[in-house]
């Protein structure tokens, strides 16, 4: 079992930055995938980023585009995703999740195996 807690959501301006964080619980990370992604109300769980625990290999949603980065402090377990410029269509609820096993990482959410209970982001104009 592995428990997710996101933390660092919040209220902010168009333009700002904001840094989750994702702490693991249960379970050493080694080999997994950490994603993180994101759900606006009546749309789609979207992929955000994610990233290879043991070597830091990054991948990016097709919407990031440099404002957000991906990145994880292995001694803490935890990982966490810094977002920059952001926009008002980043409102979101924002969760981190973990996609167990060896092998690469997965845009779909169906594929991943534990869930945080997801924190919101939301940017006014």
């Amino acid at each position: 079992q592995v428990q997710l807690v996101e933390s660092g959501g919040g209220l902010v301006q168009s333009g700002d930055s904001l840094r989750l964080s994702c702490g693991a619980s249960g379970r050493t990370l080694s080999t997994e995938i950490m994603g993180w992604f994101r759900q606006a109300p009546g749309k789609e769980r979207e992929f955000v980023a994610s990233i290879k625990w043991n070597s830091g290999f990054t991948w990016d949603g097709v919407f990031v585009k440099g404002r957000f980065t991906i990145s994880r402090d292995k001694a803490k377990n935890t990982a966490y995703l810094q977002m920059t410029s952001l926009k008002p269509e980043d409102t979101a609820v924002y969760y981190c999740a973990v996609l167990l096993g060896s092998g690469i990482t997965s845009k779909n959410p169906r594929e991943y195996d534990y869930w945080g209970q997801g924190i919101q982001v939301t940017v006014s104009s």
